[in-house]
């Protein structure tokens, strides 16, 4: 599984409402729906009101790869555009499941 955290930043409130154009005109259920997502969720930070982080993650990179050739790219490049947003990306690469010591601080 690949992870893609997507920190889109604009100014006066820019990013939230690219993100709930994306969400109400029905392009991230869209994205949902391609072979391979496994996850397209939108958080706010609390302490930032200028950024939003989405949290991307593809089951591999043939998914990804198709994702990134798709028409929908344009769709959301249009966006952003119309946003002037700016982006920060940082991806990850899942290894095998959580190390057993790992589990006894989380709380299930």
């Amino acid at each position: 599984m690949i992870t893609v955290n997507i920190y889109y930043r604009g100014e006066k409130g820019a990013a939230r409402a690219f993100a709930e154009e994306m969400t109400g005109t029905g392009v991230v259920d869209a994205i949902r729906a391609e072979e391979g997502n496994l996850r397209y969720a939108y958080f706010f930070p609390m302490e930032d009101k200028d950024t939003v982080l989405l949290i991307d993650q593809w089951r591999d990179q043939a998914a990804i790869d198709a994702h990134h050739a798709s028409p929908m790219m344009a769709r959301i490049a249009a966006l952003r555009e119309k946003y002037d947003l700016h982006m920060q990306v940082e991806r990850f690469v899942s290894d095998e499941a959580l190390p057993q010591q790992d589990w006894k601080c989380i709380k299930r």
